[in-house]
Protein backbone atom coordinates (compact mmCIF):
# COMPACT_ATOMS: atom_id res chain seq x y z
CA UNK A 1 0.00 0.00 0.00
CA UNK A 2 2.84 2.06 0.83
CA UNK A 3 4.24 2.58 -2.69
CA UNK A 4 1.02 2.31 -4.39
CA UNK A 5 0.58 5.95 -6.94
CA UNK A 6 -2.73 6.35 -6.01
CA UNK A 7 -1.82 7.04 -2.06
CA UNK A 8 1.55 8.89 -2.80
CA UNK A 9 -0.13 10.95 -5.86
CA UNK A 10 -2.94 11.95 -3.15
CA UNK A 11 -0.78 12.60 -0.42
CA UNK A 12 1.57 14.56 -2.10
CA UNK A 13 -1.13 17.13 -3.77
CA UNK A 14 -2.51 17.50 -0.13
CA UNK A 15 0.99 18.36 1.18
CA UNK A 16 2.02 20.46 -1.83
CA UNK A 17 -1.25 22.58 -1.05
CA UNK A 18 -0.34 23.17 2.40
CA UNK A 19 2.76 24.35 1.81
CA UNK A 20 1.28 26.83 -0.79
CA UNK A 21 -1.11 27.73 1.87
CA UNK A 22 1.94 28.23 4.11
CA UNK A 23 3.93 30.10 1.66
CA UNK A 24 1.42 33.27 0.91
CA UNK A 25 0.31 33.12 4.58
CA UNK A 26 -3.37 32.83 4.03
CA UNK A 27 -5.51 31.78 6.59
CA UNK A 28 -8.10 28.43 6.26
CA UNK A 29 -10.95 27.91 8.29
CA UNK A 30 -10.42 24.91 10.15
CA UNK A 31 -13.67 23.36 9.91
CA UNK A 32 -12.82 23.44 6.00
CA UNK A 33 -9.58 21.02 5.93
CA UNK A 34 -10.43 17.76 4.82
CA UNK A 35 -8.79 14.28 4.29
CA UNK A 36 -5.14 14.10 4.49
CA UNK A 37 -5.12 17.93 5.36
CA UNK A 38 -6.09 17.02 8.84
CA UNK A 39 -2.17 15.82 9.19
CA UNK A 40 -0.91 19.15 8.55
CA UNK A 41 -0.10 21.46 11.23
CA UNK A 42 -3.22 23.95 11.64
CA UNK A 43 -3.06 26.78 9.64
CA UNK A 44 -6.30 28.86 11.58
CA UNK A 45 -5.05 31.91 13.20
CA UNK A 46 -4.54 30.99 17.37
CA UNK A 47 -8.16 31.48 19.16
CA UNK A 48 -9.99 30.51 21.86
CA UNK A 49 -11.83 27.15 22.64
CA UNK A 50 -11.39 24.16 21.20
CA UNK A 51 -10.49 24.89 17.97
CA UNK A 52 -7.71 27.05 19.73
CA UNK A 53 -6.65 24.29 21.36
CA UNK A 54 -6.66 21.85 18.57
CA UNK A 55 -4.06 24.38 16.88
CA UNK A 56 -1.92 24.22 19.49
CA UNK A 57 -1.39 20.70 19.95
CA UNK A 58 -1.73 19.76 16.61
CA UNK A 59 2.10 18.52 16.21
CA UNK A 60 4.36 19.37 12.66
CA UNK A 61 3.83 16.60 10.40
CA UNK A 62 6.79 15.69 7.56
CA UNK A 63 6.01 14.11 4.46
CA UNK A 64 7.47 10.68 5.20
CA UNK A 65 5.07 10.57 8.31
CA UNK A 66 2.17 11.83 6.69
CA UNK A 67 1.99 9.16 3.74
CA UNK A 68 2.67 6.38 6.12
CA UNK A 69 -0.23 7.25 7.97
CA UNK A 70 -2.16 6.90 4.83
CA UNK A 71 -0.77 3.65 4.19
CA UNK A 72 -1.70 2.29 7.68
CA UNK A 73 -5.09 3.66 7.63
CA UNK A 74 -5.62 2.23 3.96
CA UNK A 75 -4.31 -1.62 5.37
CA UNK A 76 -6.69 -1.27 8.60
CA UNK A 77 -8.60 -4.32 8.50
CA UNK A 78 -11.55 -1.68 9.82
CA UNK A 79 -11.06 0.73 6.95
CA UNK A 80 -14.87 1.40 5.43
CA UNK A 81 -14.98 0.02 1.77
CA UNK A 82 -15.88 2.34 -0.63
CA UNK A 83 -18.18 3.09 -3.17
CA UNK A 84 -20.99 1.19 -4.30
CA UNK A 85 -19.46 -2.30 -3.16
CA UNK A 86 -20.12 -1.10 0.63
CA UNK A 87 -23.48 -0.36 0.33
CA UNK A 88 -24.06 -3.16 -1.63
CA UNK A 89 -22.78 -5.59 1.22
CA UNK A 90 -23.89 -3.47 4.03
CA UNK A 91 -27.89 -3.60 2.74
CA UNK A 92 -28.47 -6.55 0.79
CA UNK A 93 -28.92 -10.30 2.57
CA UNK A 94 -28.44 -13.60 0.96
CA UNK A 95 -31.05 -14.99 -0.21
CA UNK A 96 -32.17 -18.79 -0.17
CA UNK A 97 -33.40 -20.53 -3.31
CA UNK A 98 -37.33 -21.22 -3.62
CA UNK A 99 -37.55 -17.22 -2.16
CA UNK A 100 -38.50 -15.19 -5.23
CA UNK A 101 -38.49 -12.11 -3.10
CA UNK A 102 -37.18 -8.45 -3.57
CA UNK A 103 -34.07 -7.61 -1.60
CA UNK A 104 -34.56 -6.74 1.71
CA UNK A 105 -32.78 -2.80 2.63
CA UNK A 106 -31.76 -3.43 6.31
CA UNK A 107 -30.63 -0.09 6.09
CA UNK A 108 -33.96 1.49 5.64
CA UNK A 109 -35.23 -1.03 8.25
CA UNK A 110 -38.23 -1.96 6.04
CA UNK A 111 -39.11 -5.67 5.87
CA UNK A 112 -39.65 -6.58 2.04
CA UNK A 113 -43.08 -6.97 0.42
CA UNK A 114 -43.43 -10.79 0.63
CA UNK A 115 -42.33 -11.06 4.35
CA UNK A 116 -44.66 -8.61 5.04
CA UNK A 117 -47.28 -10.15 2.97
CA UNK A 118 -46.51 -13.21 5.64
CA UNK A 119 -47.06 -12.02 8.66
CA UNK A 120 -50.71 -11.25 7.88
CA UNK A 121 -53.09 -13.85 6.89
CA UNK A 122 -54.59 -14.76 3.81
CA UNK A 123 -57.87 -13.40 5.13
CA UNK A 124 -56.61 -9.65 5.96
CA UNK A 125 -54.24 -9.65 2.84
CA UNK A 126 -57.74 -10.20 0.18
CA UNK A 127 -59.40 -7.53 2.40
CA UNK A 128 -56.17 -5.22 1.72
CA UNK A 129 -56.84 -6.14 -1.75
CA UNK A 130 -60.71 -5.39 -2.03
CA UNK A 131 -60.44 -2.55 -0.06
CA UNK A 132 -61.67 -0.02 -2.70
CA UNK A 133 -64.32 -1.56 -3.86
CA UNK A 134 -65.26 -2.28 -0.22
CA UNK A 135 -64.97 1.39 0.67
CA UNK A 136 -67.15 2.03 -2.17
CA UNK A 137 -69.80 -0.35 -1.55
CA UNK A 138 -69.94 -1.47 1.95
CA UNK A 139 -70.12 2.58 2.73
CA UNK A 140 -73.74 2.48 1.41
CA UNK A 141 -75.13 0.15 4.16
CA UNK A 142 -74.91 2.28 6.80
CA UNK A 143 -78.07 3.82 9.01
CA UNK A 144 -80.16 4.90 6.77
CA UNK A 145 -83.98 3.93 5.44
CA UNK A 146 -83.98 1.87 2.60
CA UNK A 147 -85.65 3.86 -0.89
CA UNK A 148 -85.21 4.24 -4.45
CA UNK A 149 -82.05 6.62 -4.21
CA UNK A 150 -80.15 4.15 -2.10
CA UNK A 151 -81.19 1.37 -4.78
CA UNK A 152 -80.25 3.15 -7.22
CA UNK A 153 -76.64 4.51 -5.62
CA UNK A 154 -76.05 0.97 -5.04
CA UNK A 155 -76.26 -0.03 -8.81
CA UNK A 156 -74.22 2.66 -9.74
CA UNK A 157 -71.59 1.40 -7.58
CA UNK A 158 -71.94 -2.22 -8.87
CA UNK A 159 -71.61 -0.49 -12.25
CA UNK A 160 -68.46 0.92 -11.36
CA UNK A 161 -67.09 -2.30 -9.53
CA UNK A 162 -66.90 -3.97 -12.75
CA UNK A 163 -69.46 -5.94 -12.07
CA UNK A 164 -71.00 -5.54 -15.09
CA UNK A 165 -74.38 -4.76 -16.54
CA UNK A 166 -76.21 -8.50 -16.73
CA UNK A 167 -74.33 -9.45 -13.13
CA UNK A 168 -75.70 -5.99 -11.39
CA UNK A 169 -78.93 -6.47 -13.03
CA UNK A 170 -79.54 -9.81 -11.69
CA UNK A 171 -77.97 -8.78 -8.28
CA UNK A 172 -81.06 -5.76 -8.15
CA UNK A 173 -83.36 -8.03 -9.34
CA UNK A 174 -82.47 -10.05 -6.22
CA UNK A 175 -82.36 -7.46 -3.67
CA UNK A 176 -85.42 -5.37 -4.59
CA UNK A 177 -87.11 -8.87 -4.51
CA UNK A 178 -85.57 -9.83 -0.74
CA UNK A 179 -86.56 -6.49 0.47
CA UNK A 180 -90.19 -7.32 -0.89
CA UNK A 181 -90.37 -10.41 0.92
CA UNK A 182 -88.42 -10.03 3.90
CA UNK A 183 -89.99 -7.11 4.99
CA UNK A 184 -86.32 -4.69 5.03
CA UNK A 185 -86.31 -1.27 5.88
CA UNK A 186 -83.02 -0.75 7.21
CA UNK A 187 -79.90 -0.45 4.69
CA UNK A 188 -77.53 -1.93 7.16
CA UNK A 189 -79.75 -5.28 6.63
CA UNK A 190 -79.03 -4.93 2.95
CA UNK A 191 -75.38 -6.01 3.48
CA UNK A 192 -76.10 -9.31 4.95
CA UNK A 193 -78.62 -10.14 1.54
CA UNK A 194 -76.46 -9.19 -0.75
CA UNK A 195 -73.60 -11.16 0.55
CA UNK A 196 -76.11 -14.01 0.25
CA UNK A 197 -76.52 -13.00 -3.23
CA UNK A 198 -72.90 -12.32 -4.45
CA UNK A 199 -72.03 -16.01 -2.87
CA UNK A 200 -74.61 -17.50 -4.41
CA UNK A 201 -73.62 -15.71 -7.87
CA UNK A 202 -69.86 -16.42 -7.04
CA UNK A 203 -69.96 -20.44 -5.60
CA UNK A 204 -70.50 -22.24 -8.94
CA UNK A 205 -66.77 -20.76 -9.89
CA UNK A 206 -65.43 -22.10 -6.59
CA UNK A 207 -63.85 -25.56 -7.79
CA UNK A 208 -60.09 -26.52 -6.88
CA UNK A 209 -57.96 -27.58 -9.31
CA UNK A 210 -57.15 -31.52 -8.91
CA UNK A 211 -54.41 -32.97 -10.33
CA UNK A 212 -54.40 -36.75 -9.28
CA UNK A 213 -56.43 -37.84 -12.20
CA UNK A 214 -53.22 -38.26 -14.36
CA UNK A 215 -49.66 -38.53 -13.98
CA UNK A 216 -47.97 -36.04 -15.30
CA UNK A 217 -50.63 -33.75 -15.36
CA UNK A 218 -50.16 -31.17 -17.76
CA UNK A 219 -51.62 -27.31 -17.84
CA UNK A 220 -51.15 -25.29 -20.29
CA UNK A 221 -50.87 -21.38 -19.61
CA UNK A 222 -52.26 -18.55 -21.42
CA UNK A 223 -52.92 -14.81 -21.14
CA UNK A 224 -52.23 -11.26 -22.69
CA UNK A 225 -48.37 -9.66 -22.25
CA UNK A 226 -48.58 -8.23 -18.44
CA UNK A 227 -51.44 -10.45 -17.15
CA UNK A 228 -48.70 -12.00 -14.36
CA UNK A 229 -48.62 -15.07 -16.93
CA UNK A 230 -44.92 -16.17 -16.24
CA UNK A 231 -45.06 -14.88 -12.46
CA UNK A 232 -48.24 -16.96 -11.95
CA UNK A 233 -46.40 -19.96 -13.12
CA UNK A 234 -43.47 -19.34 -10.63
CA UNK A 235 -46.07 -18.87 -7.82
CA UNK A 236 -47.60 -22.47 -8.80
CA UNK A 237 -45.19 -24.27 -8.74
CA UNK A 238 -44.72 -23.74 -5.35
CA UNK A 239 -47.91 -24.09 -4.36
CA UNK A 240 -48.42 -27.51 -6.08
CA UNK A 241 -44.59 -28.34 -4.26
CA UNK A 242 -46.57 -27.19 -1.05
CA UNK A 243 -48.87 -30.17 -1.80
CA UNK A 244 -46.09 -32.59 -2.50
CA UNK A 245 -45.90 -32.65 -5.66
CA UNK A 246 -42.87 -32.85 -7.89
CA UNK A 247 -43.12 -29.67 -11.24
CA UNK A 248 -41.86 -29.21 -14.09
CA UNK A 249 -41.87 -26.10 -16.38
CA UNK A 250 -41.65 -25.57 -19.99
CA UNK A 251 -40.72 -22.19 -21.39
CA UNK A 252 -43.08 -21.92 -24.02
CA UNK A 253 -43.05 -18.36 -24.24
CA UNK A 254 -40.35 -17.91 -26.95
CA UNK A 255 -42.02 -14.33 -28.56
CA UNK A 256 -41.43 -12.31 -25.67
CA UNK A 257 -38.00 -10.79 -24.97
CA UNK A 258 -36.78 -12.45 -21.79
CA UNK A 259 -39.48 -14.18 -20.65
CA UNK A 260 -37.74 -17.66 -21.47
CA UNK A 261 -34.81 -15.99 -18.68
CA UNK A 262 -37.64 -14.97 -16.37
CA UNK A 263 -38.92 -18.80 -16.08
CA UNK A 264 -35.59 -19.81 -15.95
CA UNK A 265 -35.36 -17.75 -12.80
CA UNK A 266 -38.20 -18.64 -11.11
CA UNK A 267 -37.23 -22.27 -12.00
CA UNK A 268 -33.77 -22.05 -10.31
CA UNK A 269 -35.51 -20.25 -6.93
CA UNK A 270 -37.61 -22.99 -6.66
CA UNK A 271 -35.59 -25.74 -7.35
CA UNK A 272 -38.06 -27.06 -10.41
CA UNK A 273 -36.46 -28.04 -13.86
CA UNK A 274 -37.31 -26.16 -16.81
CA UNK A 275 -37.60 -27.54 -20.69
CA UNK A 276 -36.44 -24.18 -22.98
CA UNK A 277 -34.91 -23.75 -26.13
CA UNK A 278 -33.05 -20.41 -26.68
CA UNK A 279 -34.54 -19.86 -30.24
CA UNK A 280 -37.18 -23.16 -30.21
CA UNK A 281 -40.49 -23.03 -31.84
CA UNK A 282 -43.56 -22.76 -29.27
CA UNK A 283 -44.85 -26.23 -29.88
CA UNK A 284 -41.38 -28.20 -29.88
CA UNK A 285 -40.61 -26.79 -26.69
CA UNK A 286 -44.32 -27.98 -25.35
CA UNK A 287 -43.57 -31.10 -26.80
CA UNK A 288 -40.04 -31.20 -25.21
CA UNK A 289 -41.45 -30.24 -21.85
CA UNK A 290 -44.63 -33.38 -22.27
CA UNK A 291 -41.76 -36.17 -23.06
CA UNK A 292 -39.24 -34.89 -20.27
CA UNK A 293 -42.23 -34.70 -17.71
CA UNK A 294 -42.95 -38.55 -18.72
CA UNK A 295 -39.97 -39.23 -18.83
CA UNK A 296 -38.51 -38.06 -15.29
CA UNK A 297 -42.19 -39.16 -13.95
CA UNK A 298 -43.22 -35.61 -12.15
CA UNK A 299 -46.54 -34.90 -11.38
CA UNK A 300 -47.11 -31.73 -12.52
CA UNK A 301 -45.43 -29.91 -15.80
CA UNK A 302 -46.70 -26.45 -16.37
CA UNK A 303 -45.96 -25.00 -19.69
CA UNK A 304 -46.25 -20.95 -20.69
CA UNK A 305 -47.62 -20.08 -23.68
CA UNK A 306 -46.80 -16.56 -25.28
CA UNK A 307 -48.45 -13.89 -24.47
CA UNK A 308 -51.47 -12.56 -27.18
CA UNK A 309 -54.13 -10.20 -28.00
CA UNK A 310 -58.00 -11.35 -28.31
CA UNK A 311 -57.51 -9.52 -31.60
CA UNK A 312 -54.55 -11.09 -33.09
CA UNK A 313 -56.46 -13.83 -34.74
CA UNK A 314 -53.38 -15.51 -36.40
CA UNK A 315 -51.56 -15.46 -33.39
CA UNK A 316 -54.15 -17.17 -31.56
CA UNK A 317 -53.71 -19.86 -34.15
CA UNK A 318 -50.61 -20.76 -32.71
CA UNK A 319 -51.90 -20.87 -29.34
CA UNK A 320 -54.18 -23.52 -30.98
CA UNK A 321 -51.35 -25.31 -32.65
CA UNK A 322 -49.66 -26.18 -29.22
CA UNK A 323 -52.31 -27.10 -27.60
CA UNK A 324 -52.33 -29.99 -31.01
CA UNK A 325 -48.96 -30.80 -30.30
CA UNK A 326 -49.20 -31.36 -26.38
CA UNK A 327 -52.35 -33.53 -27.34
CA UNK A 328 -49.90 -35.55 -29.50
CA UNK A 329 -47.57 -35.95 -26.90
CA UNK A 330 -49.63 -36.83 -24.71
CA UNK A 331 -53.22 -38.00 -25.61
CA UNK A 332 -56.16 -36.49 -23.49
CA UNK A 333 -53.68 -33.63 -22.18
CA UNK A 334 -53.61 -30.80 -21.77
CA UNK A 335 -55.54 -31.41 -18.42
CA UNK A 336 -55.80 -28.49 -17.67
CA UNK A 337 -55.87 -24.56 -19.89
CA UNK A 338 -55.69 -21.56 -17.43
CA UNK A 339 -55.90 -18.40 -18.63
CA UNK A 340 -54.42 -15.95 -16.31
CA UNK A 341 -56.27 -12.31 -16.24
CA UNK A 342 -55.21 -9.00 -14.81
CA UNK A 343 -58.15 -7.76 -12.76
CA UNK A 344 -57.37 -4.12 -13.42
CA UNK A 345 -58.81 -4.18 -17.21
CA UNK A 346 -62.36 -4.33 -16.24
CA UNK A 347 -64.74 -5.79 -19.18
CA UNK A 348 -61.73 -6.37 -21.31
CA UNK A 349 -61.94 -9.45 -18.96
CA UNK A 350 -65.40 -11.14 -20.73
CA UNK A 351 -63.61 -10.99 -23.84
CA UNK A 352 -60.25 -12.54 -23.38
CA UNK A 353 -61.87 -15.61 -21.30
CA UNK A 354 -64.82 -15.54 -24.85
CA UNK A 355 -61.55 -15.36 -27.49
CA UNK A 356 -59.45 -17.53 -25.47
CA UNK A 357 -62.23 -20.21 -24.49
CA UNK A 358 -62.87 -20.22 -28.42
CA UNK A 359 -58.91 -20.54 -29.29
CA UNK A 360 -57.95 -23.64 -27.04
CA UNK A 361 -60.64 -24.22 -25.25
CA UNK A 362 -60.30 -22.65 -21.50
CA UNK A 363 -60.86 -24.99 -18.22
CA UNK A 364 -60.22 -22.36 -15.42
CA UNK A 365 -59.14 -19.11 -14.89
CA UNK A 366 -56.38 -17.57 -13.04
CA UNK A 367 -57.39 -13.79 -11.61
CA UNK A 368 -53.86 -11.69 -10.61
CA UNK A 369 -53.73 -7.69 -9.02
CA UNK A 370 -56.25 -8.04 -6.72
CA UNK A 371 -53.62 -5.97 -4.64
CA UNK A 372 -55.87 -2.46 -4.03
CA UNK A 373 -55.90 -1.41 -7.22
CA UNK A 374 -58.54 -3.55 -8.66
CA UNK A 375 -62.01 -2.94 -8.27
CA UNK A 376 -62.93 -6.38 -8.00
CA UNK A 377 -66.42 -6.98 -9.21
CA UNK A 378 -64.78 -8.16 -12.63
CA UNK A 379 -65.97 -11.23 -10.71
CA UNK A 380 -69.07 -11.16 -10.90
CA UNK A 381 -69.35 -10.13 -14.48
CA UNK A 382 -67.49 -13.46 -15.11
CA UNK A 383 -69.69 -15.36 -13.52
CA UNK A 384 -72.56 -14.11 -15.15
CA UNK A 385 -71.41 -14.14 -18.60
CA UNK A 386 -68.90 -16.54 -19.08
CA UNK A 387 -68.58 -18.76 -15.83
CA UNK A 388 -65.55 -20.35 -16.04
CA UNK A 389 -64.07 -21.82 -12.73
CA UNK A 390 -61.69 -19.32 -11.06
CA UNK A 391 -58.89 -21.78 -9.71
CA UNK A 392 -56.50 -18.82 -8.00
CA UNK A 393 -57.04 -15.46 -7.37
CA UNK A 394 -53.73 -13.20 -6.13
CA UNK A 395 -53.48 -10.36 -4.41
CA UNK A 396 -49.79 -9.66 -4.17
CA UNK A 397 -46.11 -10.00 -5.24
CA UNK A 398 -45.55 -12.24 -2.38
CA UNK A 399 -44.71 -16.06 -3.63
CA UNK A 400 -47.53 -17.24 -1.23
CA UNK A 401 -50.12 -14.71 -2.84
CA UNK A 402 -51.91 -16.87 -4.90
CA UNK A 403 -54.03 -19.09 -3.48
CA UNK A 404 -57.32 -21.51 -4.25
CA UNK A 405 -60.67 -19.06 -4.83
CA UNK A 406 -62.90 -19.21 -1.91
CA UNK A 407 -66.65 -17.50 -2.97
CA UNK A 408 -67.29 -17.19 0.59
CA UNK A 409 -64.19 -15.37 1.66
CA UNK A 410 -64.05 -13.16 -1.32
CA UNK A 411 -67.44 -11.86 -0.91
CA UNK A 412 -66.71 -11.72 3.21
CA UNK A 413 -63.82 -9.41 1.89
CA UNK A 414 -65.22 -7.45 -0.20
CA UNK A 415 -68.25 -6.08 2.21
CA UNK A 416 -66.41 -5.70 5.05
CA UNK A 417 -68.13 -8.75 6.92
CA UNK A 418 -66.51 -10.49 9.79
CA UNK A 419 -67.53 -14.31 10.70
Amino acid sequence: MLGAPGVRTKVADSLMFGLFKRKKKESADSAGTQGTEALLPSETSPGSGADAASAQTLPETSPEEAIAAEAKAADSPHAPESGTEAAVQESDSILPAGEPVAVERQSHGAAAPEQESRKRSWTERLKAGLARTRQNLAGLFGRRRIDEDLLEEIETTLLLADCGVEATQWLMDSLRRRIKKDGLTDAEQLRGVMAELLTELLLPLQQALEVESHKPFIIMVTGVNGAGKTTSIGKLAKYFQSQGKTVLLGAGDTFRAAAREQLVVWGERNGVPVIAQEHGDPAAVAFDAVQAAKARGVDVAIIDTAGRLPTQLHLMEEIAKVRRVIAKAEPGAPHEVLLVLDANIGQNAITQVETFDKAVGLTGLVLTKLDGTAKGGVIAAIARRCPKPVRFIGVGEGIDDLRPFSARDFVEALLGIER
